[in-house]
Parts: structure tokens; C-alpha cells; sequence
């Protein structure tokens, strides 16, 4: 059995090219014209995009917080509805096992026979012992290129000290392991929540008032600074504010490894947001907090100039009223993060492309081939090349709508981005030359999705 996909405009993070694309065995075996007759199935993409398909790189499906979880991988559903064919989720480790048998175990319990695209993993830092550094060596034969470290939430495990941090960038450094950082300065939040509910200050929007700009920029200047002193990479995730993308800018231009990402909400979500009436707000609460509109322009900047390589979801699928009301009388019981791996391409595209703030070229690198490379997928995943898996998205862009929580797949009573302009839409998604997604609807199957072990040495080591 062949595939042929004909007559779309191909998009790719360098180039966009009229091109057909023949399919098999679930990979691109060959991009070029008249190869009808090697084909035993055609698909007319005539006035369409051909995007490789999305790999969205920050995703949290069933994450443990206080008691509650978020929503699992039978909601990845939406995912490939929304053009993604890979997300990069992190498993969170385990008190008492190391990060290998963490993820192991997230893989076999969450993820396996039920995700509906393909799925890697990054470690998360949540019980710093000295088994965390004598497996480093160990995790690129288990397929983890990444792990995160947190520099906030205090008063919790996972909060690493700066000795801890530069450890670890020492010794990743010599396996190819990407240290990714959640750059926040948790002493100071600490103390700044702390002062909001002594005052009374209960409500959500407090909750960026607790966590300003500067909590954000300081950590990450000083993740800078260590990464260099370890003279390691480091990549910095859901970066919210211009002084954070500054930071990691200067840090580059002076010859570090330093890359960073920002989400969707950061580029079109104010902290505005977080004072809506009726609890409303507690929608919006995620960390860091949403910033005033100089930052999101600051941040377009940013993507558009290169300066943030990668554009995540940092899905986390609460629910509102059964959830994020655990915080209806204090602020920092809220769960903190909101779905959107449904909407993040859709918004990228609406918002960024429609709007001329990026090229088609640059949303497939942010979206689709950066996050690839920085997580060791790439080129079988985020691209559209011969011998690249056939992860693939027919785009309609003259498609017209409105994004809705009705319409989402994400499994939660809300979506951030209800009741928002959207224009362009995911027409056909195949995920290894299997069509999942037609008309903008889920036709493929949970358990679909395989577990893709990523390489080390991935962008952060050898740049982009």
C-alpha cells in the first residue's frame, strides 16, 4: 500500500515548495511530481498547506497535584485534532525511584494503549538524592535526552538550590543531556504569597502579583550564570516576559548554549485575564503568570528574531469547577496551568502567521521542527523529508471559526482561549501515514501512539 499526497504547498522550517509526497510503511519515501503511478491511494490537497506534523514539547497528561490529576492521554485526541503528532511529556519522578524507572513507569501506566499520537518524555527533578546523578549516564540508553529542574515552589522537593542545578549541568553535560529549568525564584514567591494572604489578597489575580516579572528574570539570569560556570547548555521553559527572553538572548549572543521556549497564552493572554469576576480568573492562573501586553509583544519579538527557538503548550488539563475551585478562597491552592494542546498551532497560526508577526517557515520551526531537534526526534519527527516518519497535517487556510471548550477534545470544562478568532485549521492529520484526522475530526484510534525514544546531543549541543 502507497499514499500520495498531491497538490499541497509544502511548508517546512526552510523552505515552501509545490511538491507531492508519496507514503510507505508509514514514512516519506519520495517528494516530487508525477508519481501517480506508484501510488495505490491519492489524497487532492490542492489549495492547501502540507505541515509536518506538530510536536508539541511541553505537555503534563496525568500529573499528580494535591491529591487531583490532570487529564490522561485518552484526551490526546486532542492533540492530533489540533495538527500535533508527537508531544514530549514529562513524567514526573516518583518518591524513591529514580528518573529511568519514573518514566518507565508513567510510559507502562499513563501513555501505553492509550495515547492517540506518538509520545517521548522528559525527566522531572521532584526528589533530588544521589541515585539522580549516578543514573545521568544511563538515560540516553533509555531514550531521555532531557530533564527538568525546578528553581520555584518552595517548601516542596522539587525545588533544587543553585548547587544542586549547577551538579547537575556538570554531569548532563558530558552525556549529552539537556537541563531544561522552570526559572522562577521561589524564596522570593514564597515570601510574596505569603504577604498577599496576611493582607487578605485571596483572589487569583493575585496570583501575579505574587510572581511579578522580576522573580522571573532573576532566576533566569542566574540559571545563565551557572550554566556557564558548568559551561553546559541549558533551556529554559515557558518563558513569560521580555527581561527572561533578554536574558537568555545576552546570554547567547556572549557564546552560550542557551535556548528558551514561551507557550501560546504568553503570546496572547494578558494578566487582565486573571481579574475576572465570579472566579473566572482562576482559569488563567499558570506559572509563570500571564504578563501585560508590552511583554507579549516583547515575546512575538523574540520568536520571530529567533531569540525563543520553541513554542509548547505546557498543556495541563484541570478542570475549573471540580479542580481549580480546590483555590476558590486562597490563590496559591490553585492548580496551577490550563489545556491547550489543542489550540497551540491554531493560535500560533491565527495570531502569528494571519497576523504577519511570523512566516509559515518560522511557525513550522516553533511548532513542529525546533522542539524536534531539541529533544532528539529529529529528522523522523517535525519534518517533512524522505525517510522522515509520515507525521503529516493537510492545513485549510481559509477556514473560519471560533476556539471553544465545546469543540475541544481536551477532556476539561474550560479552554483559555474561549470564544477566540480562529482562522486556519488542521484538515487531515495522518500520523505515520495513517489518516487520523479528517475535517477537523478524531477518526483514529487510542492506543495508536508509540513511545519515541529520543537521542542526546540534541539542538541545545549542536545548536540550530
Amino acid at each position: 500500500m502507497s499514499l500520495l499526497i498531491k497538490g499541497a504547498t509544502i511548508v517546512t522550517a526552510m523552505d515552501e515548495y509545490r511538491a507531492d509526497v508519496l507514503i510507505e510503511a508509514g514514512k516519506i519515501v519520495a517528494i516530487g511530481d508525477n508519481m501517480e503511478s506508484r501510488a495505490t491511494d491519492v489524497v487532492d490537497a490542492r489549495g492547501r498547506y502540507l505541515l509536518p506534523g506538530g510536536v508539541d514539547q511541553h505537555t503534563h497528561f496525568a500529573l499528580p497535584f494535591g491529591g487531583t490529576f490532570t487529564r490522561g492521554f485518552e484526551t490526546t485526541t486532542a492533540a492530533a485534532v489540533g495538527g500535533t503528532t508527537t508531544i514530549v511529556d514529562f513524567a514526573p519522578q516518583i518518591s524513591g525511584l529514580g528518573l529511568i524507572d519514573s518514566v518507565l513507569k508513567h510510559e507502562e501506566e499513563q501513555a501505553k494503549g492509550k495515547s492517540a499520537v506518538d509520545y517521548s518524555f522528559h525527566g522531572i527533578v521532584m526528589d533530588v538524592s544521589q541515585r539522580l546523578f549516578d543514573e545521568i549516564p544511563m538515560l540516553p540508553d533509555n531514550g531521555i535526552p532531557t530533564v527538568k529542574l525546578f528553581m520555584a515552589y518552595k517548601g516542596t522537593p522539587f525545588m533544587v538550590d543553585d548547587g544542586t542545578l549547577y551538579r547537575y549541568l556538570s554531569d548532563a553535560r558530558a552525556h549529552g543531556i539537556t537541563v531544561m529549568v522552570h526559572a522562577e525564584n521561589g524564596d522570593l514567591i514564597d515570601v510574596l504569597q505569603k504577604a498577599c494572604v496576611r493582607a487578605g489578597e485571596l483572589e487569583p489575580r493575585f496570583h501575579a502579583v505574587s510572581r511579578p516579572p522580576l522573580v522571573e528574570a532573576e532566576a533566569t539570569a542566574r540559571a545563565m550564570s551557572i550554566a556557564a560556570m558548568a559551561e553546559a547548555p541549558i533551556f529554559v521553559v515557558h518563558v513569560s516576559c521580555r527581561e527572561a527572553a533578554a536574558a537568555i538572548r545576552s546570554a547567547y549572543l556572549a557564546g552560550q548554549q542557551a535556548y528558551g521556549e514561551t507557550c501560546p497564552h504568553y503570546l496572547t493572554l494578558t494578566v487582565d485575564d486573571l481579574a475576572k469576576p465570579d472566579f473566572e480568573g482562576a482559569k488563567y492562573v499558570c506559572s509563570p503568570a500571564l504578563r501585560s501586553k508590552d511583554h507579549l509583544d516583547a515575546l512575538w519579538q523574540a520568536v520571530s528574531r529567533g531569540w525563543l527557538q520553541v513554542v509548547g503548550s505546557d498543556h495541563c488539563g484541570f478542570d475549573w469547577r471540580t479542580q481549580k475551585h480546590l483555590g476558590r478562597d486562597d490563590f496559591t491552592k490553585i492548580p496551577n496551568g490550563a489545556p491547550g494542546v489543542q489550540h497551540r498551532m491554531e493560535v500560533m497560526w491565527t495570531y502569528g502567521v494571519e497576523t504577519g508577526k511570523i512566516t509559515r517557515q518560522k511557525m513550522v520551526d516553533l511548532c513542529c521542527t525546533a522542539p524536534a531537534r531539541f529533544n532528539g526526534l529529529f529528522p523522523r519527527k517535525g519534518h517533512i523529508g524522505v525517510g522522515s516518519d509520515a507525521d503529516l497535517v493537510v492545513w485549510d487556510p481559509g477556514h473560519r471559526g471560533k476556539m471553544t471548550a465545546a469543540d475541544s477534545l481536551e477532556g476539561v470544562d474550560f479552554t483559555p482561549y474561549e470564544g477566540m478568532q480562529q482562522k486556519g485549521r488542521a484538515q487531515k492529520v495522518f500520523l505515520r501515514g495513517n489518516l487520523t484526522v479528517e475535517d477537523g475530526k478524531f477518526i483514529g484510534t487510542l492506543g495508536q501512539g508509540r513511545w519515541v525514544k529520543g537521542d542526546p546531543y540534541g539542538a541545545a549541543y549542536k545548536g540550530l
